[in-house]
């Protein structure tokens, strides 16, 4: 009780650190947002992500400071250039708000890593706090390369593949902070187990350390992901005798399998797929597509992959409950 006698309800106390999180995610995720559209422009041409400093398109004006505020700029301006008047897409400020909502979504997550439920150990606060800094790279990944892949038909390399690093490097962080025993896979009556979190207590032989587990389980993930998706593109390939999927898209699967396992990233082919087959047939009933056009199977890869980041875990539960 502070000293003047006043009672403190903690329930206030929490919606408002709850608050603060969800802010200061938002506000980083509108800085991170605005660099990703400098990415989404120039990355697929080769360019430079660091210099020059943003211009305007149409007439090579450097961008002011006070012109470069994430989304209230845009509102300022009109959404247009303050030297030529040229228009700015709304996708601008469409992404850094995106952006900042995702960042604002880890950092609610963020808030509940370092406010566990009574009962909770709290030796896990690092591994999930590391968890939680990738669940939020791993959004801005995918909101970078959904756009990109909308506007070009393009998933870079240069945001794939170092996102595939980007996940095992933090998968590899995760695993220094396993508690002895956690997670580790024993030979028990000649089957293997996974120890339960947070049992410290050796079962049988150790056939595989939580780290070991963990590290050389997420890289199964990326290999069987990237090798589903590969086979899928040769047999196409062999039956249609045309490219029908896109190395960009086996890539960008096998990154959503680093940071978030083997079973996600099918949930987000399958999601991905469906999505994209119904615009698919919706373009086709509109008369603006045909049996051969191509979609940008790495957008709907990208919104998938949003969705099984925030809702997987409960919808692989439930799947699993009815088998």
């Amino acid at each position: 009780m502070p000293p003047d006698g006043r009672r403190i309800d903690p329930y206030t106390v929490g919606v408002a650190s709850l608050a603060w999180f969800e802010l200061i995610g938002f506000l980083l995720g509108l800085l991170f947002g605005s660099f990703l559209n400098v990415c989404i422009v120039r990355v697929p041409q080769g360019e430079s992500v660091v210099s020059p400093g943003s211009r305007c398109v149409g007439c090579g004006h450097a961008v002011r400071w006070f012109d470069n505020v994430p989304v209230v700029s845009w509102f300022i301006l009109r959404g247009r250039c303050r030297d030529c008047g040229m228009g700015i897409p709304w996708r601008y400020p469409a992404v850094e708000a995106a952006t900042g909502l995702w960042f604002a979504f880890a950092g609610w997550r963020m808030w509940e890593v370092w406010h566990p439920p009574a009962g909770v150990l709290h030796s896990f606060l690092p591994f999930w706090t590391l968890q939680t800094v990738g669940l939020a790279g791993l959004g801005f990944l995918l909101i970078g390369l959904l756009v990109i892949d909308w506007k070009t038909q393009r998933l870079p390399d240069a945001l794939t593949l170092p996102g595939i690093a980007g996940g095992l490097f933090m998968v590899c962080l995760q695993a220094i902070f396993l508690d002895p025993g956690e997670d580790q896979i024993t030979f028990v009556s000649k089957h293997l187990r996974l120890s339960s979190p947070g049992s410290f207590a050796a079962r049988g032989n150790v056939f595989l350390t939580g780290p070991e587990a963990l590290i050389f389980g997420r890289l199964a993930a990326v290999c069987g992901a990237a090798l589903l998706l590969l086979l899928i593109r040769w047999g196409y390939k062999a039956l249609r005798g045309r490219d029908g999927l896109g190395l960009g898209d086996v890539k960008m699967l096998a990154m959503v399998a680093a940071f978030l396992g083997f079973w996600p990233a099918m949930l987000t082919l399958f999601l991905g797929t469906m999505l994209a087959s119904a615009y698919g047939v919706a373009e086709m009933v509109r008369g603006r597509a045909g049996a051969l056009t191509r979609l940008p199977l790495g957008s709907f890869l990208g919104l998938g992959g949003l969705v099984t980041a925030v809702f997987g875990g409960g919808i692989i539960a439930w799947y699993r409950g009815l088998l």
